[in-house]
């Protein structure tokens, strides 16, 4: 694949940097964990040197004896082009070669301290990798005409926890194919002109994309990341990539990546063992062995490891102008009995299970990224009860900026697997997420993890006939915009795919000829219209003065009515009611109480003709009555369809 520059580039824009030099207090910041740009002096450049020009090299490798670069220009023979090893205490080789040019492919050819045996590994650093399941870097720079101006000037207020946060989750290999060239995966720039007028018509504030990092096992989804420095191949260039980001940005499109801090693979050619023992990973196996998903743990107390994993993740916001990291498994990372028997771990120097290292590198992360750009987010996946992840680390916190609400999904899934025959007795899985609502930012997740490993498709774990499965969808997806919490809703759920999600394949958009999976995808368009439009769905999701109960023990009909507020709560038109009904009956004359009289319009109902639904309903509008109830001086008295969310705003003041 080209390059793809810009036309008004000039063949000068291909030198990254005049001459990256390495300077003593970098290579102390590098060695004591606080390096947080090592992508810009670490890898291969692109550089003019005494009048040439050519690549520089550089890397990181205290176990070895020697180091060359070997590559499809000097026909991968070890030794013809050799790094030297800097004169003083950093154990960085390298070499300068004005005949090694750009896109060339290339391996580090190491003789080790502590084997025999030769490794020819790729660059931890390089920016870009072959196709897999080629496995050589490739020599290349970042230059790009960044056209996202005004997104970056505006984005703080974006990603704002007082910002609606409407995520699509997707997986770039099989959101959508190319049928007529073999289902071929679709290219970064193929996506940007598909994909990006989609989340528009969706009305989505964010996408998410699984790691697009370079990773050897395409079946991993992404988490098994040999490439931490660069986009998959298998879809373009990093200009590709980087173009896909601009149009999002353009569209005013926020962009989360997900990011693999907990782990990487034991392939020959990365990071495992990289110069010969273990450099990355944690020597003792009892901490640097992944039993979950056989994967080697990085070394979290190792200084320079910290610097690499902390400027990985300031690189991608920094030359890809990412929104947000979402951080996969922080759980197994805090934790040194995560998925380990008794005697399977060591415990801290307290006698505690806690990583203290992990915690520490967890802090400094978050604490440089917000330093460094303060405009962005960090998410944690984190499915424990460790306590105050999403609070800032001056408080005692994590740092994070939000954190999935697991307990949220693996109780609300729970609950609506239950017959509603039998939900009066587990009414508390819905009510008992509130209890701790505002303890931490809270993102909302229905993610890739809810539809894969034999759980089946969203819809297929919803109970009941045909229609009774599409009515709880739209409830769940209802009850989810109305709950405190950001949003996060997987691709192919906003239009009930029923297979489970299978990265080898396409999403079933051929769905989309049923009236019930269009009335689906017609639902979420208007739950996340309502959401952006409705300051009291998003402005205080974190707080508990933007939500109210109004009746949540009303478990033998299955029922729950709350108010959203925004922070203009002492205005009428500032307040939204919903009624979640999770039974299938259609419930006459039921009367709830409400703040304030006058009109109370229907703004939403699941259960409209236009949703697929049966168009049970209020006819748009009911008045309240000076009849007290639930506490409050008026009421209306409601027709609730069944299986529904109902959304009600107040018209007009008494």
């Amino acid at each position: 694949m080209g390059t793809n520059l810009p036309k008004n580039f000039s063949d000068k824009a291909l030198i990254l940097d005049e001459d990256p030099l390495l300077s003593e207090a970098e290579i102390q910041s590098f060695h004591q964990g606080n390096h947080a740009r090592l992508y810009e002096k670490m890898g291969a450049h692109r550089i003019h040197r005494k009048g040439k020009t050519g690549t520089l090299f550089r890397v990181w490798a205290p176990g070895a004896e020697s180091v060359s670069v070997i590559g499809d220009f000097n026909g991968w023979t070890a030794d013809a082009h050799p790094l030297g090893l800097r004169q003083d205490y950093s154990a960085i080789w390298e070499g300068f070669f004005p005949e090694i040019a750009d896109q060339a492919l290339y391996k580090y050819h190491i003789r080790s301290k502590y084997r025999q045996e030769a490794l020819e590994k790729g660059d931890p650093f390089a920016f870009a990798w072959e196709e897999p399941p080629k496995t050589a870097s490739i020599v290349t720079h970042l230059n790009y005409e960044w056209q996202d101006a005004a997104w970056m000037a505006q984005r703080s207020g974006r990603n704002a926890l007082d910002a609606p946060l409407s995520i699509y989750e997707v997986h770039l290999g099989s959101w959508r194919r190319k049928p007529e060239a073999g289902m071929r995966f679709l290219s970064y720039r193929e996506l940007a002109e598909s994909l990006v007028p989609y989340l528009l018509e969706m009305g989505f504030t964010h996408v998410e994309f699984l790691p697009v990092m370079e990773h050897p096992f395409y079946g991993s989804w992404g988490y098994q990341i040999t490439g931490y420095f660069s986009p998959t191949r298998r879809f373009g260039t990093p200009q590709d990539f980087m173009h896909l980001i601009d149009t999002l940005h353009q569209h005013n499109i926020g962009v989360i990546l997900d990011w693999v801090p907990a782990h990487f693979p034991n392939d020959k050619h990365g990071l495992s063992e990289f110069d010969g023992g273990p450099l990355f990973e944690y020597a003792d196996p009892q901490k640097g062995f992944h039993p979950d998903w056989k994967s080697c743990i990085f070394d979290y107390g190792r200084h320079e490891v910290q610097s690499f994993l902390i400027s990985n993740a300031c690189f991608w916001l920094d030359k890809y102008h990412i929104d947000a990291l979402r951080i996969d498994a922080v759980a197994s990372m805090l934790y040194l009995d995560y998925s380990r028997e008794a005697g399977e771990w060591t415990p801290n120097q307290y006698g505690g299970r806690e990583n203290l290292e992990a915690l520490s590198l967890i802090k400094k992360l978050n604490e440089t990224v917000y330093l460094n750009f303060p405009d962005v987010q960090t998410i944690a996946e984190e499915s424990t009860a460790w306590p105050m992840v999403s609070r800032p680390t001056y408080l005692g916190g994590l740092g994070f900026g939000m954190k999935w609400k697991m307990g949220w999904m693996h109780d609300t899934l729970f609950y609506l697997s239950k017959d509603p025959v039998y939900r009066k007795f587990e009414h508390h899985q819905l009510t008992f997420s509130i209890d701790y609502a505002f303890s931490e930012n809270f993102v909302l997740p229905l993610s890739h993890d809810e539809v894969v490993h034999g759980k089946g498709s969203l819809i297929d774990r919803m109970p009941g006939n045909d229609w009774e499965q599409f009515a709880h969808l739209r409830l769940l997806y209802g009850y989810m915009y109305g709950h405190p919490g950001k949003k996060l809703l997987f691709m192919g759920d906003e239009f009930a795919q029923r297979r489970e999600w299978d990265h080898e394949s396409s999403l079933d958009w051929h769905l989309l000829q049923h009236g019930a999976h269009q009335g689906l995808q017609h639902w979420v368009k208007d739950l996340n219209r309502l959401y952006r439009s409705e300051k009291a769905l998003y402005q205080q999701d974190f707080t508990h003065r933007g939500f109210e109960w109004i009746d949540c023990t009303d478990h033998n009909q299955s029922v729950l009515a709350f108010l959203r507020k925004s922070l203009e709560l002492h205005k009428p038109e500032h307040c939204l009611i919903f009624l979640c009904h999770f039974t299938p009956a259609l419930r006459h004359h039921y009367r709830i109480g409400v703040p304030f009289g006058g009109s109370w319009k229907e703004i939403l109902n699941s259960d409209a003709l236009h949703y697929h639904g049966g168009g049970q309903g209020n006819l748009g509008c009911v008045e309240a009555d000076p009849v007290p109830a639930h506490g409050r001086p008026y009421s209306i008295v409601l027709t609730l369809p069944p299986l529904s969310v109902l959304v009600l705003k107040h018209g007009s003041a008494p």
